[in-house]
């Protein structure tokens, strides 16, 4: 591209981030990177730091298998049911909305957004905790989705070499834990790169240590509030697709203030937080909203997500995870060369992840990367007999 149009179209974009940007915003010049780039390479690119990111996350692998990667309903051949592929755009979306209102950087909000639940494993939150039975078992430290997020884009991607991400995305990715609802929400603005890498860091080495983190900018609290948004309705709707409950079993007092639609329950979430958050350092819900909102989560938790009937086939999905897990780990150890795993670990990721991580951590990675058909599938492969067909 010409030089001199380069030139005229980033000063138009900082100039328009000078004007409408808030004081709280996160500027698109202020995106760090661990690992700083040449600048030579980018020259001509009229993209932003952030924007960047968006595109190195959604052109990644990771990104690719969201697409069969459980949300919160697996086991069921219903095509009409969130995956998390649509739940990550919907908490863009709706984040993008909510950052657009209160003058936030939405480049920055997108790929938080996009990328913060990369590190998801098969089977959900319930696979999740399978893989941290696991690391307590094996004495490997613990293992929580949004710090496998990070390791994802760090560590593991581009064959180990990771994608080099700014900072801030990074941090707002490891943050973004949305299954707590908060009084309010406030960045850690004092946070540096030495900072988030600890944080990362803690997620492996200190039993809940996920739980207590908060993001540097106002784009990662908007993030972490959005996911909560984007799945408490949704979560609803595709529990009734399934039959699992009825729309008029909706408290009636949460009914009356949210309303029993996802749609309504968005629209009254988000454009409260709006109105409590505008022109203020943090973010907030109103009383009212808020004590409906933890009355719907509550109300989520005792008949969608704990419910007895969706976790009929628990005992028989932790039994596969400790199988594959067990298999993948002997491959590792014996160095079996005709394994995925062998070849995986030691043909595709770079000579230093085989040097830096015992065979128990590159076997929960290697599963965490998986969609859970491909997990279903290689299970089948080991245990299930071959149909020989009519004659050999």
């Amino acid at each position: 591209m010409n030089s001199r149009l380069v030139s005229t179209i980033l000063a138009q974009n900082k100039q328009r981030e000078e004007l409408t940007l808030s004081d709280e915003a996160c500027p698109s010049s202020r995106g760090l990177r661990f690992t700083p780039e040449n600048q030579n390479r980018n020259q001509d690119d009229i993209r932003s730091s952030f924007t960047r990111d968006t595109d190195r996350i959604i052109h990644s692998s990771s990104y690719t298998r969201y697409v069969d990667k459980t949300q919160v309903f697996y086991l069921f051949q219903n095509d009409n049911i969130t995956h998390r592929v649509l739940h990550v755009q919907l908490v863009s979306k709706i984040a993008r909305h909510i950052g657009r209102a209160l003058k936030l950087n939405e480049d920055l909000i997108e790929a938080i957004a996009l990328g913060h639940d990369l590190g998801h494993v098969p089977y959900g939150h319930d696979g999740e905790r399978h893989l941290n039975a696991l690391c307590e078992e094996q004495n490997i430290g613990y293992f929580t989705h949004n710090g496998q997020s990070v390791r994802t884009l760090t560590e593991l991607e581009n064959n180990g070499r990771g994608l080099n991400l700014t900072i801030q995305v990074l941090d707002g990715i490891l943050c973004h834990q949305g299954e707590f609802l908060h009084e309010i929400y406030l960045p850690e603005k004092n946070k540096n790169a030495a900072r988030v890498m600890e944080e990362y860091h803690s997620c492996f080495t200190v039993r809940g240590a996920s739980k207590t983190l908060r993001p540097m900018t106002l784009e990662g609290c908007v993030v972490r509030v959005s996911d909560i948004i984007a799945c408490i309705g949704r979560d609803i709707e595709d529990a009734i697709t399934i039959g699992m409950l009825k729309r008029e079993e909706i408290p009636t007092e949460v009914r009356k203030i949210l309303g029993d639609r996802n749609d309504r329950i968005i629209r009254a979430l988000s454009f409260d937080l709006i109105e409590q958050s505008y022109g203020k350092k943090g973010l907030s819900f109103s009383k009212e909203i808020h004590k409906s909102m933890s009355e719907l989560l509550q109300f989520n938790y005792k008949r969608i997500y704990m419910n007895p009937d969706k976790k009929t086939e628990d005992g028989k999905i932790e039994k596969m995870f400790r199988y594959l897990y067990q298999a993948y780990l002997k491959e590792l150890i014996t160095q079996d060369e005709n394994s995925y795993i062998h070849k995986w670990a030691h043909l595709k990721m770079k000579p230093s992840y085989i040097k830096d991580n015992p065979p128990e951590r590159i076997a929960i990675d290697y599963i965490a990367n998986m969609t859970d058909r491909y997990f279903n599938e290689d299970f089948r492969r080991r245990v299930i007999p071959e149909n020989f067909g009519f004659k050999i």
